[in-house]
């Protein structure tokens, strides 16, 4: 596995265990990464940037650093 799809279910498992609106949550991220979480697979390749972007958008929304 890679490690955008790692940080991809650490999302998903926190957008869950907190009880948020999954499709709002995930589309926020989204926007903010430019990146659509339900198309990072298990063999999508790592990219130092879109893992950057992704993680801070992670941080801005759900308020918790990945």
């Amino acid at each position: 596995m890679s490690a955008i799809y790692d940080l991809r279910m650490a999302i998903e498992k926190k957008i869950q265990n907190d009880g948020l609106d999954a499709a709002k949550t995930k589309g926020m991220i989204a926007l903010k990464a430019g990146k659509l979480l339900s198309l990072i697979s298990p063999n999508t390749p790592d990219d130092t940037a879109s893992i950057t972007k992704l993680r801070n958008a992670a941080r801005e929304v759900l308020g918790v650093s990945l």
